[in-house]
């Protein structure tokens, strides 16, 4: 329907993908973007961890080529006890690659050609001044804009939030940050790594035959107290990690902070928040970026519904049916990741009761092939 009027307002990931993705139904989109996003190189040094199903996504949906995605063979966990690294759960399978990992920037520039390209979208570098939520329009300069949907997808804080949802939410204060390096090796590592360290979780994720991405959650204090010479104990830590087998280069070494907060409003009237300003879960699991994928995906199938039945989204249903699908899987897999992550934190007199408990995870099947669908798939609810 091509007199239906949609703004996407965000130039990260989850409004790159929300806009191609809305644009593909026919519809009319609007995007609003930063100056500094008329660049066709945007560099951005992360890179990002999917799932099989949300590949397809991608690749099926919006039309990025496969070759942009660097496919593991498999996902090994381990767990540190007594100085040494157990290995206690492999998802490996020869005929499907459980985990995909795709360098940020190189995603990001081909969705900007692709958005580009498209007729249906208008790209405009404004300045927002107001976002209407009863009136659904936005407002930049002395221009007013009415739309049948706003969504809103500004990271986790944003002005225009505060009248949209409330401050209510399942959120936890962290005293944790996440160190992150790019990391050139000589080793054969074709496997994304999860080590649950006594420091903290430590992920290895693989995006090159040469190169994988560090993901190192640390204690704030022990960070600080280490600050001036974390390379040097990354560098040892990897080593050792590699039987000292490895010889290594870092790069783009940078912090973040971590935070938990499940909203329990995603949208008002006729205007949605996506992304982190709805959920924003701890690293660990990989899981944060295929939640999101999620909600676009349900989004973009309710929206179709109603446009090929020819019905109208303003003031329809559409955002309340999207909350109650996608509002129970995001909150129990963010509970479970925080969890997951307190149970591993070293505890003297926890943990060999911990060793006991996950020397049979990897054994039983059950367990296994369900962990490996909720990763996959997600909750049906």
């Amino acid at each position: 329907m091509k007199n239906l009027q949609i703004s996407i307002i965000g130039d990260g990931l989850t409004g790159l993908v929300t806009a191609l993705s809305m644009a593909n139904l026919n519809l009319k989109v609007d995007v609003y973007w930063r100056k500094n996003e008329k660049k066709n190189n945007i560099k951005d040094e992360r890179v990002t961890a999917i799932s099989k199903s949300n590949l397809n996504f991608l690749i099926g949906d919006l039309g990025l080529q496969k070759k942009l995605f660097y496919a593991c063979k498999g996902m090994n966990l381990f767990y540190e006890f007594e100085k040494k690294y157990h290995n206690f759960l492999n998802y490996e399978n020869k005929d499907k690659n459980p985990v995909f990992i795709f360098e940020n920037s190189k995603i990001k520039n081909n969705l900007i050609k692709k958005i580009k390209s498209k007729k249906n979208i208008n790209i405009s570098y404004k300045n927002i001044s107001n976002i209407n939520i009863e009136k659904s329009y936005v407002k930049y300069n002395k221009t007013i804009k009415l739309y049948d949907l706003i969504i809103l997808c500004l990271g986790k804080n944003s002005k225009f939030y505060d009248d949209l949802i409330s401050k209510r939410s399942i959120s936890k204060t962290s005293n944790e940050v996440a160190v992150t390096a790019s990391i050139k090796h000589n080793l054969k590592i074709d496997q994304a790594k999860q080590y649950f360290l006594e420091e903290g979780p430590l992920a290895i994720l693989p995006y090159h035959e040469k190169k994988f991405s560090l993901v190192w959650t640390l204690n704030k204090k022990t960070y600080l107290d280490n600050a001036s010479n974390i390379k040097e104990i990354i560098d040892l830590k990897i080593r050792k990690i590699f039987n000292y087998q490895s010889k290594i280069m870092i790069n783009n070494l940078e912090t973040f902070p971590i935070n938990f907060n499940l909203k329990t409003e995603y949208y008002k009237k006729n205007t949605l928040v996506l992304g982190d300003g709805i959920h924003s879960i701890h690293p660990i699991a990989g899981q944060g970026f295929n939640l999101v994928l999620r909600d676009i995906k349900k989004l973009k199938d309710l929206t179709k519904e109603k446009t090929n039945l020819g019905l109208q989204i303003k003031n329809s249903n559409i955002l309340n049916n999207f909350y109650n699908l996608r509002k129970p899987e995001n909150i129990i897999l963010g509970l479970g990741i925080e969890m997951t992550n307190s149970f591993f934190k070293k505890n003297r007199l926890l943990d060999p009761l911990k060793k006991l408990a996950l020397k049979n995870v990897g054994k039983n099947y059950l367990v296994k092939k369900f962990s490996q669908f909720v990763s996959d798939k997600g909750l049906i609810l």
